[in-house]
């Protein structure tokens, strides 16, 4: 039987592995980096036959794929939260006291309202310290984003914590490194330094493919410290050649990729790299059917042609979310508190408002409305009443925009409430009773116990779950308080601190949600889910297409501004507040177009809505001037 022969890069890994050494692999868009993790970790097992092996993969989907791909009792793969609470549920006098100190720190997120908690807070829990999808403090029961929190406390304090780790297990893979929360790559290249025990980190990943706000994104200063090498896997075997010259133009790492050198490499034909087909086209026009019209693409082939976009606001009366969208992006009275708060800011008035209701504020300071905001206010009185009546000390505080609605995430519909979704808590809870109704639809049974917990001791149980789901399914026209409240009473989904704490801080834009029909809500999860014809570019990572559409602007995104990508001289004119914000801006939307435009694998067409002469001059140097065209 002829061996396999490893990739070079394999063998780099291995090399680095037999000197100790912690290794990032890094390649981009079509690299074919889990197949090189998978070849690793067969690597290991026949290093040493008898050691524990951990892959830690950022989603459940990413967990089943790897399982599929190998199957070895020693190898243990769990996505990073289920692994961080195996590693410390055990020590429950430790994590017990590890909860107080965090609820009583101040800048921990950790809280039970005002309260703070004493020594002996946990003693009566004859559970201990559990971990489930909904979080209740006081319970002792934490939640997803809590777990890390505390495992990054516990690795840090408790150094005989990383003693066992690091003897349990002698290789720890991460997978998608770059969408990883930095405290816990924290936990493995600084809290495990404690121990002089030795064991091997390995990183797979790609920094320009790191698209989420609170993920480590590279592994820079670990670099440069020599506690990481880093080996590059510069090949891409999914992209035609006009694809990977334009993509090396966007990546700002110093990675260039080239085309792979395998002959059965999906963007070879005939022994050649495909040469592809890319354009940049632009208009003034927001019609979109007359831009895939100019097209002339399949657009119905959902499978081989796909449409990518941050337009947002389009989409949504398209999908069916309008009145959730007016709600978080266009609300002109939360608009008009914000002028307020503003006024009071800039006029430094210092007078204590703590007791004053909103009205009572605008009525004092005399500040009125824009006209827009007015024709708002005019068209709503019982909205305008209602923000009236708060509590000027919560309703100030109150914030929305259309990230904590409609921010996507890498995560697969399982893993809805995980860290890295900016969707705020009230989207959340009714993300996870639409997929427990879905789950239970699909037959998927052990997941939607495992998920709720729902208590099964006979026949006569299953029948009233079978009636409350069927009920709750059925409840699409009722309003989404009245599906909260009905899954809450029935055990399907129970509302947790995190719900309540919503509800009583922003009571307002509560109050506007729950009178919504909860069809509204099943749309927007349909639409980030995928299963409509409008895709997101978060929900595209990792996946790809013969032809792809991708659909930019000039703004109105406080995330992304392609001009700030385009243009090279629009940061002298920008005011020296956005300046500061310049940067950060310009790398979150260059690396989300470099992930949209590495999915196409024949087409690719990049519509610019409103294009400046200075972003039609940058994409003519990109493109190439023959692929630049207005429509």
């Amino acid at each position: 039987m002829v061996k396999e022969r490893l990739e070079p890069e394999v063998e780099s890994i291995f090399h680095q592995i037999s000197l100790g050494k912690n290794f990032l692999l890094s390649g981009g868009a079509g690299s074919g980096k889990t197949y090189s993790l998978v070849h690793v970790i067969k690597g290991a097992i026949e290093i040493e036959p008898t050691a524990q092996i951990a892959c830690i993969t950022y989603t459940n989907a990413a967990v089943k794929e790897i399982e599929s791909r190998i199957m070895h009792p020693n190898l243990t793969v769990l996505t990073i939260h289920d692994f961080l609470w195996d590693c410390i549920k055990q020590f429950q006098k430790e994590l017990r006291q590890s909860l107080i100190r965090l609820i009583n720190d101040p800048d921990s997120k950790i809280k039970i309202g005002d309260e703070l908690a004493d020594p002996n807070f946990f003693d009566h829990l004859s559970k201990g310290i559990q971990y489930k999808e909904w979080t209740r403090i006081k319970e002792g029961i934490i939640s997803h984003d809590e777990v890390i929190e505390l495992a990054h406390t516990m690795f840090r304090d408790y150094k005989v914590l990383c003693e066992i780790i690091k003897d349990k297990f002698p290789f720890i893979f991460i997978d998608e490194y770059q969408d990883t929360h930095p405290s816990v790559v924290a936990i493995f290249l600084e809290h495990l330094a404690q121990s002089q025990k030795k064991n091997v980190i390995g990183f797979f990943g790609d920094a320009m493919q790191s698209i989420y706000d609170d993920s480590i994104g590279n592994l820079g200063t670990y670099l440069a410290e020599n506690k990481v090498v880093e080996i590059q896997k510069k090949q891409n075997r999914r992209n035609p050649n006009s694809v990977i010259l334009l993509a090396n133009q966007l990546r700002s790492d110093g990675l260039e990729q080239e085309p792979s050198q395998d002959q059965n490499a999906p963007n070879m034909r005939d022994g050649f790299v495909k040469d592809g087909n890319i354009k940049f086209i632009y208009s003034n026009s927001s019609d979109l059917s007359l831009i895939k019209k100019s097209i002339n693409w399949d657009f119905g082939d959902v499978k081989q042609t796909k449409e990518l976009n941050l337009t947002h606001n389009l989409i949504a009366p398209q999908a069916g979310f309008a009145e959730l969208m007016e709600i978080y992006d266009r609300d002109k009275i939360l608009e008009f508190k914000s002028k307020v708060t503003s006024h009071i800011r800039k006029e430094k008035i210092d007078k204590d408002f703590s007791e004053y209701t909103f009205g009572q504020v605008v009525d004092e300071l005399s500040i009125t409305p824009t006209p827009g905001q007015k024709e708002f206010i005019q068209q709503n009185p019982d909205l305008m009443e209602a923000a009236r009546n708060s509590p000027f000390s919560q309703f100030s505080k109150i914030y929305v925009d259309k990230d904590a609605l409609i921010d996507d995430k890498k995560q697969d519909e399982s893993e809805e409430s995980k860290r890295g979704s900016k969707r705020d808590n009230l989207i959340k809870h009714l993300f996870k009773i639409q997929l427990n109704i879905t789950l239970y639809k699909a037959n998927k049974f052990n997941e939607f116990i495992q998920r709720t917990e729902y208590p099964i001791n006979c026949f006569e149980d299953k029948a009233i779950l079978k009636r409350s789901i069927e009920t709750l399914d059925s409840m699409e026209g009722s309003s989404i308080e009245e599906v909260i409240s009905f899954a809450d009473k029935q055990n399907i989904c129970k509302i947790d601190d995190k719900l309540t704490e919503f509800i009583h801080s922003k009571t307002y834009v509560y109050n506007r949600v729950k009178v919504l029909p909860f069809s509204e809500f099943q749309n927007l999860f349909n639409y980030l889910e995928g299963h409509t014809p409008f895709s997101t570019q978060h929900k595209i990572k990792g996946e790809e297409y013969d032809n792809v559409l991708v659909i930019m602007d000039s703004g109105g995104w406080n995330k992304y501004n392609f001009e700030y990508v385009f243009s090279d001289t629009i940061y002298s004119s920008l005011t020296p507040a956005k300046k500061k914000t310049y940067s950060s801006i310009k790398d979150r939307s260059q690396k989300i177009l470099y992930v949209c435009c590495t999915r196409a694998k024949e087409n690719l067409v990049v519509y610019y809505n409103a294009a400046s002469p200075a972003v039609i001059e940058k994409a003519k140097q990109w493109f190439g001037e023959q692929n630049v065209k207005p429509i």
